[in-house]
């Protein structure tokens, strides 16, 4: 292998002033969020405003980040290693244990920051048409904007105690916003669940720090005098060859189990389409860019954790390919049974989460980031046209059986919207999601995964097959229930009766007043523009590493995928200086070896050396051949089912036991809910309740009678001796006394003045003559 050595003049500091304070993108949002807390209904825009500012503030801070690093690498040449931008500040040091917090801002950071950060720009702005007249619009844009902050402060996160906090921040926002509406029970019970869910796969991410820093913590302490909680340090240790080959195993394991849980990977998935109780713009920004994308970054940001510990690239599948195949296939045939618009595309996103995990799990690291880059875009778009048809087609109904058909005629902008979104999400030719799905397809079947090729593909098919599906139900067609201009019978459970908790006042001054009672129409700027926005990205993101152009194309491989080197301290030269054996990534065939064969015995290595599979058009024409086909069946079936009720079809799951089957099997979600409620929170909660009922009579009311009973014998006691005998006594004795000597001075009051006069003047007499007998 082909080694090259050269000196690294690119400091880790120093990258820029946008580098160098990347720390300030999430820092600006939680501030903002605490002054629309404080200040925000005092406010004209009811804090709103300062929601929106705050996120073009981080905007601002992430692009200006992004373009420094594309710079910081361009002017770096092939034979470099381009160091990340690394501050961090010691908060608390304690013997051996070092406790730091900063940022590390690399090409996986500046890529997602933005991502985050412009999302979350347009989700606001969206949501000041969407949202308008909500009766809670305050307490909405408070929690929207710091769950944005969460995220990026992950984000940025060099240390893995500022990550559990961008971590945790999340779920509790997530938690407020999914039961936004908490009136309604089941929006309150899907808030419940998803925040219990999530919390069940957060312990494995606890236990998983806990393992690495302890077992990390004296070799990046030694080594490179960083703390066993640096991203950073753990992940060289991880690539050293020094962890027991359990201990990482261990930790893999547990940080993926947390990775399930928040990014709803089989089988902790279920949470995910409940969610889509809370508002629509959450609903977009919780699938396309934040939460649900945590999972997938932390595996991303601790690949050489996950590369040793699950043994990435070796011969057999790992834990992380066989949950994803899985995660694939079940949530995209669940997407069919749906009639729920936006539930069909949360089972999109927990597919497309797949596609993610089984990249990163056959090695595919830069394909499964593009595909976060690229389904952030198109993701977003498709829920904020569905909250564009809901708001003004549907009255509030996202049911696309009921209340749907017909709308690309009255909203062409949406459907434009709409279709452009769904090619990509399907991964049509030229449309940004075929650069990055077909990518991760291609590079599983190059690194030996046939199998999970073939289910990559199969998936592509049910993709393109549902949203199919979808698109006709909602705008071909003949139109039903409110798109044809009836008031809907009934609002679904994220859809509420009042104006107020969707926006729609009765003084609105966009010309969508009343929308509830006039037929559908477009939606206003503040929610098509964004939409727009989205659609035009949808097209062409995926030109910023479009492989079949060539080389010269593939610019996220450049600026984003970390090079496989070595870093060995100089023994001579200036304070800070340092040679860097840089390993180019292997175009064909792979190496175990961490870094390359020929890695030095000295020196650190921070990136796993990675495959990337040859472009070849035949790969790709066979998927677009698949895609087309799920698209032609899905759209035929449709329109004979939905559209002419062909009889063949209408009744099919009545008459046909293994049709009846497969429909109950999709319906009840596999069973895996009631599996959950029966067999795990009511095995448990039983007990619980059980014991907490028998501690409640036994413990707590026996606790509490016997204070009682006490109490009441302190009192008798206080009352007989102390009140009757002690306090009482004292008082009738001292009113005894004054009456017995009343009653001796009584007779001596005659009421006679002359008498008392005569009496008086004799005492006096006989006192005189004592005094002068006593003094002579």
């Amino acid at each position: 292998m082909t080694m090259f050595a050269a000196s690294e003049t690119l400091s880790p500091l120093a990258g820029g002033w946008f580098l160098d304070n990347a720390w300030l993108a999430p820092v600006v949002p939680t501030v903002g969020f605490a002054l629309i807390v404080l200040l925000g209904k005092r406010l004209p825009k009811k804090g709103s405003e300062i929601g929106v500012l705050s996120l073009v503030a981080s905007l601002v801070l992430a692009s200006g980040a992004a373009w420094q690093w594309i710079q910081r690498v361009n002017s770096a040449t092939e034979e470099q290693f381009v160091s990340p931008v690394i501050r961090t500040w010691t908060w608390w040091q304690s013997g051996g244990a070092q406790f730091t917090i900063g940022q590390h801002v690399d090409g996986l950071t500046v890529v997602v920051l933005f991502v985050v950060a412009f999302i979350s720009t347009l989700v606001q702005v969206y949501s000041l048409e969407y949202l308008r007249g909500d009766r809670r619009y305050t307490h909405f844009f408070a929690a929207l904007t710091l769950f944005s902050a969460g995220m990026m402060a992950m984000v940025v996160a060099e240390d893995m105690i500022l990550f559990l906090l961008g971590w945790e921040i999340m779920g509790l926002c997530s938690f407020m916003l999914i039961g936004h509406w908490w009136e309604d029970g089941a929006n309150s019970r899907a808030a419940l669940k998803a925040f219990f869910t999530v919390r069940t796969g957060d312990m494995g991410l606890l236990v998983g720090i806990a393992i690495l820093f302890f077992a990390a913590n004296e070799w990046t302490t030694t080594n490179l005098g960083l703390s066993g909680f640096s991203i950073r340090g753990v992940s060289a240790w991880a690539l050293s060859g020094d962890p027991n080959s359990t201990v990482i195993l261990m930790a893999a394991i547990a940080l993926f189990v947390a990775c399930i849980g928040k990014s709803g990977q089989f089988p902790l998935h279920t949470w995910l389409p409940d969610a889509m109780a809370g508002p629509t713009p959450v609903s977009s920004l919780l699938h396309s860019s934040t939460m649900v994308v945590a999972g997938v970054f932390l595996v991303a940001r601790l690949y050489p954790v996950f590369f040793t510990g699950l043994d990435i690239l070796g011969p057999s599948s790992n834990v992380i390919m066989v949950i994803a195949a899985i995660t694939i296939v079940i949530a995209a045939a669940l997407a069919f049974v749906q009639t729920d618009i936006k539930r069909v595309l949360a089972y999109s996103t927990v597919s497309q989460l797949g596609y993610m995990m089984l990249g990163l799990g056959a090695g595919a690291w830069l394909p499964a980031v593009f595909h976060i880059f690229t389904h952030a875009f198109f993701k977003a778009c498709l829920f904020l046209c569905a909250g564009s048809v809901s708001h003004s087609a549907s009255h509030h109904s996202f049911d696309m059986k009921k209340d749907m058909g017909g709308l690309r005629k009255h909203m062409p902008v949406t459907f434009a919207a709409w279709t452009v979104s769904t090619l990509a999400l399907c991964g049509v030719f030229p449309f940004s999601g075929f650069f990055s799905k077909d990518e991760i397809i291609d590079n599983v079947g190059g690194n030996g995964y046939t199998f999970f090729m073939v289910v990559g593909l199969f998936g592509a098919f049910l993709t393109a097959a549902y949203m199919t599906r979808a698109t006709y139900l909602t705008f071909f067609g003949a139109a039903r229930g409110a798109a044809a201009g009836e008031h809907a019978e009934s609002h679904d459970a994220h859809a509420h009766d009042t104006h107020g908790d969707h926006g729609h006042d009765d003084h609105a001054d966009d010309g969508h007043a009343h929308a509830e009672h006039a037929g559908p129409h477009e939606s206003g700027v503040l929610i098509t523009a964004p939409i727009a926005i989205l659609a035009v990205l949808a097209i062409f993101a995926g030109l910023f590493n479009a492989t079949p152009f060539g080389s010269s194309w593939e610019y996220l491989k450049k600026w984003v995928e970390p090079r496989a080197a070595v870093v060995v301290e100089a023994r001579a030269g200036g304070p800070g200086e340092s040679f860097i054996v840089a390993v180019p990534s292997a175009e064909e065939g792979h190496s175990k070896s961490p870094c390359g064969s020929e890695t030095p015995t000295e020196g650190v290595c921070y990136a796993p050396q990675l495959n990337h599979a040859k472009f070849k058009w035949s790969k790709a024409l066979l998927s677009l051949a698949i895609v087309f086909a799920g698209i032609a069946v899905s759209w035929l079936l449709s329109a004979a089912f939905y559209g002419r009720r062909d009889p063949r079809l209408v009744g099919l799951t009545q008459r046909n036991a293994v049709a009846r089957a497969g429909y109950r099997l999709l319906a009840n979600k596999y069973y895996l809910d009631d599996l959950y409620e029966r067999g795990v929170v009511s095995s448990v909660s039983g007990p619980i309740a059980r014991a907490a009922y028998w501690f409640n009579q036994k413990v707590l009311d026996g606790v509490l009678h016997g204070v009682a009973r006490t109490a009441r014998a302190v009192a008798h006691v206080v009352y007989r001796d102390i009140d009757q005998r002690i306090v009482d006594g004292a008082v009738n004795a001292s009113a005894d006394a004054t009456k017995t000597a009343g009653a001796t001075v009584q007779p001596i009051q005659s009421g006679r003045v002359g008498h008392y006069g005569a009496l008086l003047f004799a005492t006096a007499a006989v006192a005189a003559l004592v005094f002068v007998i006593l003094n002579t």
